[in-house]
């Protein structure tokens, strides 16, 4: 199973708004501390490590390229 990288959330709007209300009232650790979890119930969703390796080389480099502009 490839990566998919077209857009496949229904209502991303909506996710978006619930995702960013889940960490309100979070301090900064708690809020990263949600995220990493996520990370890791997603991920072992997902369970192909192929899919997870290029999802994590996407992240990285797309991470790394807006950081440095």
């Amino acid at each position: 199973m490839p990566l998919n990288r077209q857009p496949h959330i229904p209502e991303p709007d909506a996710f978006y708004e619930e995702l960013i209300n889940a960490q309100r009232d979070l301090t900064d650790e708690q809020a990263e501390m949600f995220l990493a979890k996520l990370v890791l119930i997603l991920a072992n969703h997902v369970g192909d490590r192929a899919v997870l390796s290029e999802a994590i080389t996407l992240a990285r480099a797309n991470t790394l390229a807006t950081t440095a502009a």
